[in-house]
């Protein structure tokens, strides 16, 4: 699975996009930051989703992959932390743009 917000590429690699995000609009323009902000959101929201399934099937014994559990437990947590850092730049941003004054 692909890392869930497409930050991380490869080592010392330049950032990738995360997959299913279209690669380039008409007239050379990438995705809005609008719509890449929303997928990656989904993506994490997909993650946390699968987490807690995972759990409950653990608990009811319709699984018994701790390890998977654990993993998926520790993906949605990653992407989490993740797009919460994110969150927190832009609103730093936003809140450095409102103390100029014009």
């Amino acid at each position: 699975m692909s890392d869930p917000l497409g930050l991380i590429g490869a080592a010392g690699g330049a950032p990738r996009l995360p997959s299913g995000v279209p690669a380039a609009r008409a007239g050379g323009q990438g995705p809005s930051f609008k719509e890449t902000l929303l997928q990656n959101i989904d993506q994490v929201n997909q993650l946390q989703q699968d987490a807690t399934r995972a759990i409950e099937d653990l608990a009811t014994g319709d699984r018994d992959d701790v390890e998977g559990v654990i993993l998926a437990t520790q993906k949605a947590d990653s992407a989490f932390k993740m797009l919460q850092a994110v969150r927190n730049k832009v609103v730093e941003a936003y809140q450095e743009i409102n103390q100029v004054r014009v």
